[in-house]
């Protein structure tokens, strides 16, 4: 199986665990900075699973997202609701169009890089919080970069209908080392436990009936 794929990676659960499963086809995973909360944390594990499975990792800094957009995930921690995950407490976290800025970098550097694919991990627990989750986001964004490239690169996202529970599911059965994956979105040195997405890992983990590593290095 040839390496024709680029990953969007953040360094959390979903995508690393997308990272394990398409291993053998991912030529380059590519993160970015864009000065959230949690950027920091969430990168490092990025760089150390890239390093050991040998995949080029590449950060493309953005900046000016936490400079002109509005969202808890760039306005420090105490911003960042602590409730359960749902549309209601979890609104604040939206960074408006993240994912399509984001891919349509990830477009473009597949073509620069002769990649035929492009991956992005969303899930179906997203999809009434973020818009840029949803399935015909992604249908759209698909049809745009196809259009846009003159080698026609496609989106694929094969998480799309899978629940967090699913994924993690499957990383288990992959043996993925989760404690070096993120998920908190106030950031600091250890996960805070009470956010939403903090919450929403604690329940994912427990539904798949897999111990979460990162509950016992607190």
């Amino acid at each position: 199986m040839s390496r024709d794929t680029l990953l969007i990676y953040s360094g959390g659960v979903d995508s690393t665990t997308m990272l394990y499963e398409y291993r053998d086809r991912i030529a380059l995973a590519l993160s970015f900075h864009y000065g959230s909360n949690h950027n920091d944390a969430e990168l490092a594990c990025a760089a150390w699973h890239c390093q050991k499975l040998g995949i080029r990792h590449v950060v493309i800094p953005l900046g000016f997202m936490a400079q002109h957009f509005h969202s808890s995930l760039l306005e420090g921690a105490d911003a960042v609701p602590e409730q359960q995950y749902d549309e209601q407490s979890m609104h604040s976290t939206v960074v408006p169009f993240r994912n399509g800025i984001m891919l349509a970098i990830a477009a473009g550097m597949a073509e620069s890089e002769g990649l035929q694919h492009v991956m992005m991990a969303n899930h179906s627990g997203d999809h009434s919080i973020y818009p840029d989750c949803r399935p015909a986001f992604v249908d759209a964004m698909n049809a745009a970069i196809n259009a846009g490239t003159y080698n026609g690169v496609t989106l694929n996202a094969p998480y799309t209908h899978l629940t967090k529970a699913d994924i993690v599911r499957r990383g288990a059965q992959l043996g993925i080392d989760y404690s070096h994956t993120w998920s908190c979105y106030k950031g600091g040195d250890h996960p805070c436990g009470v956010c939403g997405t903090c919450v929403e890992r604690r329940e994912a983990f427990a539904s798949a009936g897999v111990e979460d590593p990162m509950e016992t290095k607190k």
